[in-house]
C-alpha cells in the first residue's frame, strides 16, 4: 500500500511511504496435496485455510487411504462393509464414478470417516499419519472454534461461510456472504450404515478433535440458516428425541460417519 504524506500547511512535503500487511496465509495462494490436486487459500483471522473440500486419496507419506464403494449407489445394501470399518476409508457420494473426471468429486470432494481425517491408516494404530498437505493439517476443535469467534459467533459464522447462491447450495440458502471467503459448499455426508444423505443441503466438515471412543467433533451448516454447531453424537442423539429428524441425523455423527474435510495451515 502506497500512502501520501501530505497535509493542510506541508505544502514542501511530497513523500511516499508503504506497508506490509501479512497475512495468515503469507505469499501461499493455494497449496496441492500428494496426489497433486491444488486449492485455493485464504486468511481469515490468523489462520490459513484451503478454500475447497479435501479430494486426496493418500496421505502425504504416500500410504494409501482405503476406497469403499460397497453397498451398491445407495451406500447401505447388502454387503455394505462401511460401517464396520475402523480404519482411514473414503468414498464418492452414490458413487457418482471412482475418480477422475467426476462431476461430484470436482464439485464436492470426496466423504472421509474420521478414521482418515484423524490419520488411523491401520486398525488401533496410535501413530497417526497426515491427510493434509506436508505444512497443514486437519483442524482441531479448538481451531473450529476459533474460527467461528472470530467470525462472530456460532449463530452467525455459518451465513459468512457459505458460498453465495444456490448453484451448489439448495434453496434459500439464507444468509449466505461468504464475506470470509471460507466459502463452504455442501458435499453430504455418508451415514455410519452406508446410506447417503444431504448433497446440496448439508455441509459437514471433520474435526480431529475425539470426543469419545465412538464419537468425534465436526461442524455442520445448513441452507436455511446462518449457523454453524457444533456436532458429535451426543448432540445428534439429543436432537432426535427432541423432534429432530431421524434421516438427518441418523446416528448421529460417529467416527463411522463419512464428511468433507477442509485444510489449516500449521
Amino acid at each position: 500500500y502506497t500512502i501520501p504524506l501530505t497535509g493542510t500547511g506541508c505544502t514542501s512535503l511530497n513523500a511516499t511511504g508503504t506497508i506490509t500487511v501479512v497475512t495468515a496465509c503469507g505469499s501461499v495462494s493455494s497449496v496441492s496435496d500428494i496426489d497433486g490436486n491444488p486449492y485455493s487459500t485464504v486468511s481469515i483471522g490468523n489462520q490459513c485455510w484451503t478454500k475447497e473440500n479435501l479430494r486426496v486419496r493418500r496421505y502425504n507419506d504416500n500410504t494409501e487411504i482405503k476406497f469403499d464403494k460397497s453397498g451398491g449407489t445407495a451406500g447401505n445394501l447388502s454387503g455394505q462393509t462401511w460401517s464396520g470399518l475402523t480404519y482411514g476409508a473414503y468414498t464418492l457420494y452414490e458413487y457418482d464414478s471412482t475418480g477422475g473426471n467426476s462431476s461430484i468429486l470436482y464439485a464436492f470432494g470426496y466423504l472421509y470417516n474420521w478414521y482418515a481425517a484423524k490419520g488411523i491408516a491401520t486398525a488401533g494404530s496410535t501413530v497417526y499419519k497426515n491427510i493434509c498437505p506436508t505444512g497443514w493439517h486437519v483442524p482441531t476443535d479448538s481451531a473450529w472454534t476459533t474460527l467461528t469467534t472470530y467470525l462472530g459467533g456460532e449463530s452467525v459464522a455459518g451465513g459468512k461461510m457459505k458460498l453465495i447462491g444456490t448453484s451448489l447450495w439448495y434453496s434459500p440458502n439464507t444468509f449466505a456472504t461468504d464475506e470470509s471467503g471460507f466459502t463452504a459448499f455442501p458435499g453430504g455426508y455418508r451415514y455410519s450404515n452406508g446410506s447417503f444423505y444431504g448433497i446440496i443441503s448439508n455441509a459437514i466438515f471433520w474435526s480431529a478433535t475425539e470426543y469419545d471412543s465412538n464419537s468425534a467433533w465436526a461442524r455442520y451448516l445448513l441452507p436455511n440458516d446462518g449457523n454453524v454447531v457444533r456436532l458429535n453424537d451426543d448432540w445428534a442423539r439429543y436432537w432426535y428425541a427432541n423432534g429432530g429428524n431421524v434421516d438427518r441425523l441418523n446416528n448421529g455423527f460417529s467416527k463411522s460417519v463419512g464428511t468433507s474435510v477442509r485444510c489449516l495451515k500449521d
